[in-house]
């Protein structure tokens, strides 16, 4: 089991989306725990991490397997989230 824990940036993303949006992003981040590379998970090439897609939006995240812990970094709509 992976401890979960959110960066402030994706909290302030997280702040930011309205219940029924943030109630299924809230989730499929939880679900990290279990499977931190859950099927269609995508290894980012231009950094070091991963991401998920939930629904329109996207988690972008990264996986300490040494320690059992997955950093949230970045909640964003699609269009924005590779900025």
């Amino acid at each position: 089991m992976y401890k979960i824990k959110i960066i402030p940036q994706a909290q302030k993303d997280l702040n930011q989306l309205h219940d029924k949006i943030f109630n299924s992003i809230k989730d499929e981040i939880l679900a990290l725990a279990v499977n931190p590379r859950p099927y269609g998970s995508v290894k980012l090439t231009n950094e070091n991490g991963y991401r998920i897609r939930i629904g329109d939006y996207r988690a972008l995240y990264r996986v300490n397997d040494e320690l059992k812990e997955v950093f949230i970094c970045r909640v964003k709509h699609r269009k924005d989230a590779y900025r």
